[in-house]
């Protein structure tokens, strides 16, 4: 019977018509606004834990009251139930992305298909709403520690708040905005003990300003890097860190971006930051990449043969760093130097004989090395037939050096594609080298039972 019911309450919700439009009650909540004004300006109320507690929560009601009933993949139908039905639609683009346009008195909503991706707020109740609700949470717990509990779940609420406000604006492109949300989240949850900052928020702003700073020009863009390089060190002073170390990517950025405050400084601080990020995540590409880029794209940095004696010296005390092997391998592919490069991935295999990427890259960069070699063979138009082909025989020795490694790799990880094309394609350029065509069938033939041939 309570099953019945319930289909019965769900089935008048959905007949009952849409209001005819949004919702909000802001002459109510600026009566509460003013009215908490009037107490806190009341030198004996002023001095109650209670009255910043109320104040923080009507604040906070006041900054979410024009899209509380706002929510990421809202169905249309949702949309015309909670925020009645829009004062105009149109057809517009997201990202490169058609979608619908419903605009409301406080709010327009982006839909693709029949759900909403994205809001932009168009009005607001009053000025720094938040931002007033953070302080009078923070004045309660002033006055009254006792009252930490209920300061935290305010604030916590405001944090929320304000992440979805973040991850929203992000979404539709205002990357400078979100990223003032999400460090304001942060902030919000510095005031308490009780409170575990995490410090991501702080990241997730450099990033966007960092985002935002490369799409922007002259001053604009020098001023949104310095607020990213404020966000991202931040970030790392509270303890930030993560799997891949790409911070210090954008920090580097955020460096280099103000270099007309002083070229010296700002490029020695730029060049600091990668080394920093290099020393701890040795296998981040973007951390090499950007160093690569910026020994050999700007003069009087450094000899990119550094980052090598810096990773050796590393090395001298941790030998058997993986990581570090790993990075070396790739520095020394920048510098074309392929026998260090195939020595330093060898070296991996060593350390970790179960792992696929060593045996793979090790291979790789035997064929890369021969590819190298014949690129310089066909650009010397004067070599005797003999040396010519002398020099083929070579090369095919260094492709030859490539198969054992992919093998071993094919071994432990054999549903890898890419690993199978490599050894077909070796074979075949081998194949009348002895007992070489008998792999290149081998090879073939899981080739095409991977591709569905």
């Amino acid at each position: 019977m309570k099953k019945l019911v319930l289909m019965a309450m769900a089935a008048m919700l959905f007949a009952m018509p849409a209001a005819n439009a949004q919702k909000v009650n802001a002459d109510a909540a600026r009566s509460k606004m003013a009215k908490s004004d009037a107490e806190i300006a009341d030198a004996k109320k002023n001095g109650k834990a209670a009255t910043w507690i109320n104040r923080g929560k009507i604040y906070f009601d006041a900054f979410v009251e024009p899209t509380k009933n706002l929510f990421p993949e809202a169905p249309e139908m949702a949309l015309r139930m909670t925020m009645g039905n829009p004062l105009s639609t149109a057809a517009d683009q997201l990202n490169g992305e058609p979608v619908n346009v419903w605009n409301y008195e406080w709010v327009k909503v982006y839909l693709i298909g029949d759900k909403a991706v994205a809001w932009e707020q168009t009005k607001s109740i009053g000025d720094n709403l938040y931002q007033t609700s953070i302080d009078a949470y923070k004045k309660a717990y002033e006055l009254d520690p006792k009252q930490e509990a209920k300061a935290a779940a305010g604030l916590q609420a405001v944090t929320d708040a304000l992440l979805m406000a973040g991850e929203i604006n992000m979404n539709i492109g205002k990357y400078a905005e979100a990223a003032a949300l999400y460090a304001d989240a942060y902030a919000a949850q510095s005031i308490l003990p009780s409170q575990n900052a995490d410090p991501r928020y702080l990241y997730i702003a450099g990033y966007l300003m960092t985002i935002t700073a490369s799409l922007s020009e002259g001053d604009a863009a020098v001023a949104a890097f310095a607020e990213g390089e404020k966000y991202c060190s931040d970030a790392i002073a509270a303890g930030y860190s993560d799997d891949e170390g790409n911070i210090y990517y954008y920090l580097f950025h955020c460096y280099y971006g103000q270099k007309e405050k002083g070229r010296d400084e700002y490029f020695a601080k730029a060049k600091n930051a990668l080394l920093e990020g290099i020393k701890l995540y040795p296998k981040n590409e973007k951390i090499l990449d950007g160093l690569m880029q910026f020994y050999t794209a700007e003069e009087g940095v450094g000899d990119p043969a550094e980052l090598v004696d810096m990773i050796d010296a590393t090395l001298a005390s941790d030998p058997d760093s993986y990581d570090l092997w790993f990075g070396r391998g790739r520095v020394f592919n920048k510098l074309k130097n392929y026998d260090e490069c195939i020595a330093s991935f060898e070296k991996c295999a060593e350390l970790r004989p179960d792992t696929f990427d060593p045996y793979f890259y090790t291979g790789y960069f035997f064929i890369e090395k021969g590819n190298a070699m014949l690129d310089e063979l066909n650009q010397n138009t004067n070599m005797s037939s003999q040396a010519y082909n002398e020099a083929v025989n070579e090369i095919n020795r260094v492709y030859a050096g490539a198969i054992p490694w992919l093998e071993k790799a094919y071994e432990i990880k054999p549903d890898d594609e890419g690993t199978v094309e490599y050894l077909k394609k070796i074979c075949f350029l081998l194949r009348d080298e002895e007992g070489i065509m008998a792999k290149y069938e081998k090879y073939n033939a899981a080739f095409k039972a991977m591709n569905g041939q």
